[in-house]
């Protein structure tokens, strides 16, 4: 089904572009503090109502505290504390399709950079022409916080599955005079003070808000902290908001970039991939990369023909065909990686998707009595995955990190690590190669090694290695089961079903005392993990 459009041309934040879908507004009235409280009393009880499922990721309790915490301030709060409020109650429902925008309530405009988190700190990466000078210079302070302090301000009234989701819209909220008034990051929101950093020297600006809200969605002609020629690959076609494709003879490398789900109007999708896959076949293409960082979503009942293509062609094969995810693959684009991951043998690079793999989507709106808001509720469950599968995003397994010299001097780790891979250095092929080796060797050397890579930072092993020592119980390798088993336990050592496997495999090789050690350890975790209970009684003989 249709899902959420979210503006994908605007390659900044899929999820915040959400916000522009609804239509500008009128200056609001000036309400009562009574007026106001009917509204947060009316979306306190209309929200879980609308929603598919509101406490999924929430406790009722927490939510109806926060409503009336809200209720109760109300006359306490300037207008910009009570819309700002109501966000912080929306974005508790964790999920990026359920959201509201104050439009009608950001009168002010923004202030005119756009900021953006690398791995080395916020930095402004674009700006309007007249402030070009700020670009490219770390944002130490923000109003009367430390960067770092203000993201963690700003993450509460964020609409999003998860962090990433969050990392993508924090840094554009911060430009929002209304939303730092309201969180009291700034006292006077018609001044912006910053404290920017730039080749070790600091110093202090000041700025105005301009122009509308809208202008937060458009960054024509800005100037851009990126000044490398030629840009990498995935800079090239700036204005391609749909997809496009390129393929480069010398390094025998087919890459697409993809940044909405959806039709081109003058190149529909299927045929898009049609002279992809065509190109592929009849060229000596030893690489296919599938670009979705900056996808946040369309159209979802058009992901079917790329995946069938992908499923067909001769370079689904482990090595040959990559996908590279970031903080803005959401909604629609979460959904085709949901099917790339089950159905092909795609290598995810880059950074985790900013959507859970099963996830609430197809909001409906409906409006606040008083002040005209307009609330969008997720109305629909979209479980492409196992219905146990609880993730909160899809993890690349190599992880790659944007720095900000990175972007300045065009370089992109991300695809940079699809150039340089070699097989049998990720964590998923140790461990599947361990499964069917005769001897362990040096695999706990190279587990800790490969897991202690920055590359594999997302790298979720636990349920993987347990696999393995059951692999090697069920092939009467008692004692290779133990290693592998003590080596998750030193991984995830919070888990009781590390122990609890631990303790099987202590009891298989003969180590009774150590073996209930070792459920005990669960049992100290989770005491009620049945396994673990039944294990010890019947070792105990009771």
């Amino acid at each position: 089904m249709k899902k959420t459009h979210l503006a994908a041309a605007l390659a900044l934040a899929g999820i915040f572009a959400v916000f522009g879908q609804i239509a500008a507004q009128d200056a609001p009235k000036k309400l009562t503090a009574e007026q106001w409280r009917a509204d947060v009393k009316f979306l306190g009880d209309e929200l879980p109502k609308r929603h598919r499922n509101a406490f999924h990721r929430l406790k009722r309790e927490d939510y109806e505290t926060a409503v009336k915490n809200l209720y109760d301030a109300v006359p306490n709060l300037s207008e910009e504390e009570i819309v700002v409020g109501l966000m912080r109650v929306i974005a508790m429902v964790h999920d990026g399709h359920t959201s509201v925008i104050p439009r009608s309530y950001f009168r002010s405009g923004i202030y005119p950079i756009r900021p953006y988190i690398f791995s080395d700190g916020l930095y402004i990466r674009q700006a309007e022409p007249e402030l070009a000078d700020l670009v490219g210079s770390r944002i130490v302070r923000i109003g009367k916080m430390s960067a770092e302090d203000a993201l963690k301000t700003v993450a509460p009234v964020a609409f999003a599955d998860n962090e990433m989701g969050i990392k993508a819209m924090g840094p554009l909220l911060l430009t929002v005079p209304e939303v730092l008034a309201g969180l009291k990051i700034v006292d006077e929101k018609q001044i912006l003070t910053l404290v920017i950093e730039s080749a070790g020297k600091q110093r202090t600006v000041e700025l105005k808000p301009r122009g509308s809200f809208d202008d937060i969605f458009r960054a024509t002609g800005w100037a851009d902290a990126a000044k490398a020629s030629p840009p990498p690959l995935y800079r090239t076609h700036p204005d391609e908001a749909f997809y496009w494709f390129e393929y480069q003879k010398n390094q025998k490398l087919l890459y697409v970039k993809h940044n909405e789900i959806g039709n081109k109007p003058d190149d529909a999708v299927d045929d898009f991939y049609k002279r992809v896959f065509d190109l592929a076949e009849i060229n000596p293409v030893d690489k296919l990369v599938i670009d979705l960082r900056n996808n946040g979503g369309g159209n979802n009942t058009l992901n079917r023909e790329v995946v069938v293509g992908l499923i067909k062609s001769r370079l689904n094969k482990r090595g040959k065909l990559f996908v590279i995810t970031g903080r803005e693959t959401f909604s629609a684009a979460q959904n085709l990686v949901n099917q790339i991951e089950k159905y092909t043998e795609a290598i995810f690079v880059g950074e985790p998707t900013a959507g859970h793999p099963n996830h609430y989507g197809d909001n409906r709106p409906f409006t606040l009595p008083n002040s005209g808001l307009v609330v969008r509720a997720s109305s629909l469950w979209w479980q492409d995955m196992d219905p146990r599968d609880e993730r909160v995003w899809t993890a690349p397994e190599i992880a790659t990190e944007l720095s900000f010299k990175d972007y300045i001097e065009g370089r992109d780790p991300a695809l940079q690590a699809v150039l340089d891979y070699v097989p049998g250095s990720t964590l998923s092929e140790l461990i599947q190669a361990a499964s069917t080796a005769d001897k362990l060797g040096d695999f706990a050397a190279r587990y800790k090694a490969i897991k202690g890579d920055p590359k594999s930072k997302y790298a979720n092993t636990e349920a993987a290695v347990n696999t393995l020592g059951y692999t090697l119980l069920r092939k009467n390798r008692p004692a290779d089961a133990v290693e592998v088993f003590r080596l998750n336990a030193e991984s995830y050592p919070t888990s009781a079903n590390v122990y609890d496997s631990l303790g099987d495999a202590l009891a298989a090789a003969g180590k009774k005392d150590e073996a209930i050690k070792s459920y005990e350890k669960a049992l100290s975790i989770d005491p009620n993990y049945s396994s673990s209970l039944e294990a010890i009684r019947r070792l105990k003989g009771n």
